[in-house]
């Protein structure tokens, strides 16, 4: 079986959806499917508006026609709501084949963030995005009943997994010996950083990762030490230095970071938000608060073989068969009713257009009178006719 990813997230991104869909490749020929991806790498590009680093393709509805009958996928999902994802839910709309979607990002935040853009707004065009699959996938049942109560339809858990070959304890202090609070991810405003820099901590901040935000969170912050974008085995090693990481960010809707950091033996505080609170379900594993600094702080005393134990429950062998599974299941659902909303007001508008022509023609027993004398005369003039052409 061949899946088709459509996402207008990958290389050279560095972010938890690149990584989910490249580990779903790697482990899907062992449950005995293929993963292919429709990427901006197969289109001409230009950079996001307010975040150069993401590259938008310049795709149409042919191009995306022409890429499916040359891949011929058995079955299509959507991970991003970009131009690519736009075009190949139009594709599967308008040639009736079922797909399932990803909810990953909250845009609706991460525009407001840049942009005087009402939430409500970005939520609406989502939600219509989506209700328009087969079932649309999300990685928490904090987020599958935030999205629920918002009006989502036809949700579907699938969760994630980490590497614990490449992020495990390790003997090394690449920081020095002083407590070391991390934080990796994009460095963007819609992360929150500047609550993890403001904060009043013993020890030294370090950052890994790279963003719109880079250069001047380090010139207004010159005591914290910002790494840059790492990977592999230099990441690994970093978390591993650590005592604490520090996950700020309130819209993330999972955080692959907080798998890492736990499997590299390292507790976590975090804001009570969507994400950490399904991830950190074990109190010894990480702290919850709305004071970050108190989360911080406390995380510093837990258990540090908690946190590998815990991480251990998540694999990503499990993660590609929950997405297989869904996506047979979906598959078997179909794809809802296309503006079934608009049938009804359309249909509701005609019954209303039909009573009030029969309150001109004086009643239902006029109109009836006048549908039989106009099928007699239509039939007067019909019979020579059939003669005619007999």
């Amino acid at each position: 079986m061949r899946v088709l990813v459509a996402t207008d997230a990958w290389h050279p991104q560095v972010n938890g959806v690149v990584r989910t869909y490249e580990r779903l490749a790697q482990e899907a020929p062992k449950l005995g499917f293929e993963v292919i991806f429709l990427a901006p790498s197969l289109f001409c590009t230009l950079p996001c508006p307010t975040y150069p680093e993401i590259r938008l393709a310049l795709v149409t509805p042919g191009a995306i026609t022409r890429h499916m009958e040359q891949m011929r996928p058995d079955f299509i999902h959507i991970a991003t709501e970009g131009p690519i994802g736009f075009l190949t839910r139009h594709y599967c709309r308008k040639t009736r084949r079922p797909f399932t979607t990803s909810y990953h990002t909250r845009f609706p935040e991460y525009v407001s963030a840049r942009l005087p853009v009402p939430e409500d707004w970005c939520y609406s065009l989502q939600r219509r995005f989506h209700n328009g699959a087969a079932g649309t996938f999300v990685a928490a049942p904090s987020v599958a009943a935030e999205l629920k109560a918002r009006g989502f339809e036809r949700l579907m858990l699938w969760s994630r997994g980490v590497d614990t070959e490449l992020f495990r304890p390790r003997n090394v202090r690449l920081f020095g010996d002083e407590s070391v609070f991390l934080y990796v991810g994009r460095i963007a405003v819609e992360k929150n950083i500047k609550a993890f820099l403001d904060l009043d901590l013993p020890g030294r901040k370090v950052l890994v990762g790279g963003g719109p935000q880079a250069a001047e969170l380090e010139r207004l912050y010159p005591d914290a030490l910002f790494a840059g974008p790492m990977h592999g085995e230099e990441l690994a090693q970093a978390y591993a230095s650590t005592d604490v990481f520090v996950f700020p960010s309130l819209t993330d809707t999972f955080g692959l970071v907080l798998l890492e950091a736990l499997a590299s033996g390292v507790p976590v505080a975090a804001y009570p938000a969507s994400g950490p609170r399904d991830v950190l379900t074990d109190p010894r594993v990480g702290v919850l608060s709305s004071d970050l600094r108190e989360a911080a702080l406390r995380a510093l005393r837990l258990d540090r073989g908690a946190a590998r134990e815990h991480a251990l429950l998540y694999s990503w062998e499990n993660s590609a068969r929950q997405f297989m599974d869904n996506m047979l299941i979906a598959h078997n659902m179909g794809l809802p009713d296309k503006r079934a909303l608009f049938r009804r007001w359309r249909q509701k508008r005609t019954e209303q257009k039909k009573q009030k022509k029969t309150a001109r023609l004086g009643g239902n027993r006029a109109v009836s009178f006048s549908c039989v004398s106009l099928g007699d005369a239509l039939g007067d003039i019909a019979s020579p006719l059939r003669w005619l052409a007999a």
